[in-house]
């Protein structure tokens, strides 16, 4: 049986450079991913990682595969919080006119992994945040006020998210 892919698309009505610029922002919280914090070199072969904005929780671990500034980035991954397969994600940037159109595949799933309709929903509410907050500078209310409920209950989280729990990621 063959790997699924999740694979979505969204256009952005702003310049690839700035939603280059946001995908890959190591500065700060990226609003668009639940107000994770990227960690990386962004080179090939180097560890990723989407920590809490304090540092101490790890959302998702993983190895860059590939950077092609503006226009690509792709890196394996495993979210802390499920007991999945490494994947890889691959953001895919085209410039069009009116903006940016956006692909992401997510794939390597196999057969048979329990709510992947979860991760699927959850990619497409990122790429709406992500069209937001490029062509807005904002995240809405909604997403406020969820990334809050978030914050609040990160005491909650498995072990396994914790910073000193998470170990290296595999070579890609």
């Amino acid at each position: 049986m063959a790997d699924t892919e999740l694979l979505h698309s969204i256009t952005i009505a702003a310049p690839i450079t700035k939603v280059w610029a946001e995908l890959t922002r190591l500065d700060g919280k990226q609003r668009a991913m639940m107000d994770a914090v990227l960690e990386s070199t962004l080179e090939p072969g180097a560890p990723l990682y989407y920590k809490s904005p304090d540092g101490k929780r790890v959302f998702v671990v993983g190895r860059v595969v590939e950077v092609d500034p503006p226009n690509r980035l792709s890196h394996t991954q495993r979210l802390t919080m499920r007991d999945d397969p490494w994947t890889v994600v691959t953001w895919e940037l085209e410039e069009i006119d009116g903006g940016t159109r956006v692909t992401l595949r997510n794939s390597g799933w196999p057969e048979g992994v329990e709510r992947l309709d979860k991760v699927d929903t959850t990619w497409k509410g990122i790429l709406a945040a992500l069209k937001q907050v490029v062509e807005t500078g904002d995240v809405g209310t909604g997403l406020k006020l969820q990334y809050a409920m978030m914050r609040a209950f990160m005491w909650a989280m498995p072990a396994g998210t914790k910073t000193e729990n998470v170990p290296e990621p595999p070579a890609a």
